[in-house]
C-alpha cells in the first residue's frame, strides 16, 4: 500500500463544544458495528478514537470521505455536520498526527497521558476485532514507543493536571466547597476512580458514595478506597441527598435534569461525559451550579506552563520516531523487489553456464549464501537512500554481483 491511502477524519474540541462531540461519540457496540461495516466495504486498517474531546477514524481507503461516511453511519450526528466541522488529515500529516495525539501534544489539557491508555484501549479492540493490519500495527506501537519515550525523558506529563483533577481544582477554588459534604459519584470508570481518589487524597472527603450500572463494580471499587456505595437504581434519590454530585458515565442520554432536583437545594454539579450526561437545563434553576469538560479545561496552572517548555523536546523525540517507522515503511514497501533480487541471484549461483565459469569466491554454499545476502543489503540500502530509481537499483546489483566475482583463469 501506499502511505497516502493512509486517512484520518475527526473532530475535536478546538472547532466543537461538548454537545457537537457529544453527538459524534461511540460506546462499543458502535464501535463493533462500525469495524464490520469496515470489513464489508474493503476499508482496511480501521479504527476509532472516541474520548471526552475527539471522535477520529483511521484506516486505509481511496479517501477521507469513506472513513467520514463509515463513521457517521453509527452517530447520532449526521455527515453533514460532521463534514463542515472536521479535519482531515492524508499520508505523512495523518501520522504525524496520531503521534501528536498520543504524545498529548493535541491534548485539551497538554501534556494529558489519559489519552495514551485510551489510544491502547481503542487499538486493542481494534486488533481483536480483525481490523488492524501491518500498517497501523506497526505505526501504533512505534507511537506508543514515542509516548514512553516522552514520558521517561521529559516533563511534558508531570505535574497533576487532567480532566479528573481539575474538578477536583474546580471544587478547591469554590466558595462553596467544604471537605464535610456529602458526594455522590455516578460512574466507576477510570476518570470516575481517579476523581475518587482525588477527592479523598487532595480534599479530604469522606461522605462520598458510589454508584454504577454495575452494582458489584461500584462496591468492588467502594471497598478499595473506603467510601459508600449505593445501587444504581437509586441513583435519583442518592443525587438529592448530595451537596455534590460528579457524573462520569457513559449514557448516550443525560441521566439527570431539572426535573431530578429540589427548586431550592444548593448543588454543585460537575459532568465529566461525553456525550453530556446531566442536561444543561439545570443552569435554568437558581442554586445549581453546573460545570463541565470543557470548563474544567480552561483551568490553568504551573504545571501547563512547566509543560509548554518541554514542547521542543517532545517534537524532537516524535521525529525520531517518525523517521524509524518511516524507514520501517520503506523497506516494507521495497520488500518485494528485494525478495525478487535475492531469488534472481540464488538462480544465477545455480545457473550451469554460471558455474562452469567456477568464480573463485563462489565455489562454496556457504560463499555463495554470503555473497547473495551481502548483494541484498546493499540492495536495501540504495531503496533506502532514494536516490535512484528501484529499476536501476535492482539492475546495477545484479551487475555488480556478478561483477565483482572474478572468474578462475
Amino acid at each position: 500500500m501506499e502511505i497516502q491511502q493512509f486517512h484520518i477524519a475527526g473532530i475535536n474540541y478546538k472547532k466543537t463544544d461538548v454537545t457537537i462531540r457529544g453527538k459524534f461519540a461511540l460506546n462499543e457496540t458502535q464501535y463493533l458495528s462500525l469495524l464490520q461495516k469496515s470489513a464489508q466495504q474493503n476499508i482496511k486498517n480501521v479504527f476509532v478514537l472516541s474520548t471526552c474531546n475527539r471522535t477520529e477514524i483511521y484506516g486505509i481507503a481511496s479517501s477521507a470521505k469513506e472513513l467520514s461516511n463509515l463513521l457517521c453511519s453509527e452517530t447520532k450526528g449526521n455527515l453533514e455536520i460532521f463534514e463542515d466541522l472536521c479535519y482531515i488529515k492524508q499520508g505523512k500529516d495523518a501520522v504525524e498526527h496520531l503521534f501528536s495525539v498520543a504524545s498529548g501534544l493535541d491534548s485539551q489539557i497538554l501534556g494529558d497521558y489519559e489519552i495514551v491508555g485510551q489510544l491502547k484501549n481503542a487499538i486493542k479492540f481494534a486488533k481483536q476485532n480483525g481490523s488492524l493490519g501491518a500498517f497501523t500495527e506497526r505505526l501504533s506501537n512505534t507511537v506508543f514507543e514515542s509516548s514512553k519515550a516522552i514520558k521517561n525523558k521529559t516533563f511534558f506529563s508531570g505535574g497533576t493536571v487532567s480532566v479528573a483533577f481539575a474538578a477536583i481544582q474546580f471544587l478547591r477554588l469554590h466558595r462553596h466547597y467544604a471537605p464535610s459534604q456529602k458526594v455522590a459519584l455516578i460512574g466507576t470508570g477510570k476518570i470516575g476512580k481517579n476523581t475518587c481518589k482525588n477527592l479523598i487524597d487532595y480534599l479530604g472527603f469522606t461522605d462520598i458514595t458510589l454508584l454504577n450500572r454495575s452494582d458489584e463494580k461500584a462496591e468492588e471499587i467502594a471497598q478499595e478506597l473506603g467510601v459508600k456505595f449505593a445501587a444504581f437504581s437509586t441513583y435519583k434519590e442518592e443525587v438529592k441527598k448530595a451537596d455534590i454530585i460528579i457524573v462520569a458515565t457513559n449514557a448516550p442520554e443525560p441521566i439527570l435534569s431539572k426535573e431530578d432536583f429540589d427548586k431550592d437545594s444548593r448543588k454543585i454539579l460537575l459532568d465529566l461525559s461525553i456525550p453530556s450526561n446531566i442536561h444543561t437545563n439545570l443552569k435554568t434553576l437558581s442554586n445549581k451550579i453546573l460545570v463541565n469538560v470543557d470548563d474544567l479545561s480552561k483551568m490553568n496552572d504551573e504545571t501547563l506552563k512547566m509543560r509548554e517548555c518541554e514542547i521542543p523536546k517532545v517534537k524532537s523525540i516524535i521525529k525520531e520516531y517518525m523517521d524509524e517507522f518511516y524507514d520501517w515503511y520503506k523497506m516494507r514497501k521495497n520488500a518485494p523487489i528485494i525478495r525478487a533480487a535475492k531469488k534472481t541471484l540464488t538462480d544465477i549461483n545455480l545457473c550451469p553456464w554460471f558455474q562452469s565459469l567456477q568464480p573463485e569466491t563462489l565455489a562454496t554454499e556457504e560463499q555463495q549464501a554470503v555473497a547473495v545476502q551481502k548483494a541484498v543489503k546493499q540492495l536495501a540500502v540504495k531503496l533506502r537512500s532514494q536516490q535512484q530509481t528501484v529499476g536501476c537499483s535492482y539492475i546495477e546489483t545484479l551487475h555488480d554481483f556478478i561483477a565483482h566475482h572474478p572468474i578462475k583463469q
